[in-house]
């Protein structure tokens, strides 16, 4: 049996057919293209199927809990601002359970490229119904089809103030390294909602599938200044537009924070700290 070299420990141990295999070569390029170092990078993992990219690409990274990618994802960006953070989360981590930091990284801009792995099911945990799986759909979990309609999270983040939103096709893998490009070197919350196929869990969304219903908001010559015209966009049900819905240029949050002004916070001089004041009154 052929050995494999040493500097390749772990192969993907995703299905045939997963879109991670392509969302994890986008991000290696879009990285390698970055014009930064890869240490200058930090990668925050959530638990699930994307969670397991942790173990194949070569760079710093940190594994969160179930839902809990974003707030250790600001933590790390306020300690040190000079860092490029990003997350990688799937729609039932993103939209679910981490649903409230989502909104409030948003509204504060925190400086975050935050790339969610959206195939519409919880799939690690063998296929239940994800905050982003369509009404109707037969799953592990509503056997005779989902209640409830799916969440819209382009929608949200437009009317929650993200400053850099989109969605891309997992399939089409040099279309979506030059938008997770785009994202890095946006200063402010980026957000890339990623369709992704699950073959084994929701085979129905097929290459084909995606192939047939989603639209190029370039090719239809969408303004991505316009927030009205990207709300219209994120509400189109005959289509999935993908593309840059939106853009605007707003101070990130650490760029707002008074004692990040003379530098980052893991350069702060911690031997002049004085908590006498503070301690006054327990004594």
């Amino acid at each position: 049996m052929n050995q494999l070299p040493q500097k390749y420990p772990f192969l993907p141990t995703w299905c045939p057919g997963c879109g991670n295999f392509g969302i994890m070569n986008a991000i290696k390029m879009a990285i390698a293209k970055s014009g930064h170092p890869k240490e200058k990078f930090v990668i925050v993992y959530d638990i699930g199927c994307s969670g397991n990219m942790s173990d194949f690409l070569d760079m710093y990274g940190f594994h969160g809990l179930h839902g809990r990618a974003l707030p250790p994802a600001a933590g790390i960006k306020l300690a040190n601002h000079d860092l490029k953070v990003i997350v990688v989360i799937g729609d039932g981590g993103c939209y679910g359970e981490g649903a409230t930091h989502f909104i409030n990284l948003m509204r504060g801009n925190h400086d975050i490229t935050v790339l969610v792995h959206d195939n519409h099911r919880y799939s690690l945990t063998t296929g239940q119904m994800s905050p982003t799986t369509d009404k109707g759909e037969a799953t592990k979990s509503t056997p005779e089809g989902s209640i409830e309609e799916p969440l819209n999270p382009l929608a949200l983040a437009i009317s929650n103030h993200a400053t850099f939103i989109a969605r891309e096709f997992s399939g089409a893998i040099p279309q979506l390294s030059a938008r997770i490009g785009e994202a890095i070197s946006h200063e402010g919350f980026a957000l890339i909602d990623m369709l992704q196929i699950c073959s084994v869990y929701n085979p129905k969304q097929d290459l084909r599938w995606y192939r047939e219903h989603t639209v190029s908001l370039e090719a239809e010559g969408h303004n991505s200044t316009d927030k009205a015209a990207a709300w219209t966009q994120a509400m189109r049900e005959e289509k999935l537009p993908v593309g840059l819905f939106f853009k605007a240029d707003r101070p990130a949050y650490h760029s707002q924070v008074s004692e990040l002004q003379s530098g980052t916070l893991v350069n702060h001089n911690k031997s002049v700290v004085d908590m006498t004041t503070l301690l006054q009154d327990y004594r």
